[in-house]
C-alpha cells in the first residue's frame, strides 16, 4: 500500500510540474516554436485544389530563404493555374502569378498549408 501511495505522489508531482510554467518559463511542450508561415519553406511540390476540379501539382523553386521564386505546374490545373510561373510570399500572404505577372490567386497561411481564392473568386487550397 505504501508503494502505491508513493507512486501516486510521484505521478502527482510530475503532473503538477508540467502545469507550473508561467510567464517567462516554459514546459517541454512549449519549447518548440508554433508552426507558422514564418518558418515555412515554399520550395517543393504542393497540391492545388479547387471545388469541382481535379487537384494538380505545383512545383515551387527558389534560393534558400527566398520570399519569391518560380512555379512549374504539372498540368491539369484548375482555371488558368496551368500558366503559373511565379510566386511571392509576403507577410503570410502567398501570390501566384503568370509570366506577365498577372495574379492567378492569393492565399493566406492556414494550418499546414494555404487557403485562398483565384483572381475570379473561386476558393482554393494549397497543401503538401
Amino acid at each position: 500500500m505504501k508503494r502505491l501511495m508513493a507512486a501516486g505522489a510521484v505521478l502527482s508531482a510530475i503532473a503538477l510540474a508540467g502545469c507550473a510554467g508561467g510567464a517567462g518559463t516554459s514546459s517541454f511542450l512549449s519549447d518548440r516554436p508554433p508552426p507558422g508561415a514564418a518558418d515555412l519553406t515554399m520550395v517543393g511540390r504542393w497540391m492545388l485544389a479547387a471545388p469541382n476540379a481535379p487537384a494538380c501539382g505545383l512545383n515551387f523553386t527558389a534560393k534558400p530563404g527566398a520570399t519569391e521564386g518560380a512555379v512549374a505546374p504539372e498540368g491539369g490545373c484548375p482555371e488558368r493555374f496551368f500558366t503559373a510561373r511565379r510566386w511571392t510570399l509576403q507577410q503570410n500572404a502567398l501570390t501566384i502569378s503568370d509570366d506577365e505577372k498577372n495574379m492567378l490567386g492569393q492565399f493566406t497561411f492556414a494550418g499546414d498549408g494555404f487557403e485562398g481564392k483565384s483572381n475570379i473568386g473561386k476558393p482554393l487550397s494549397l497543401t503538401r
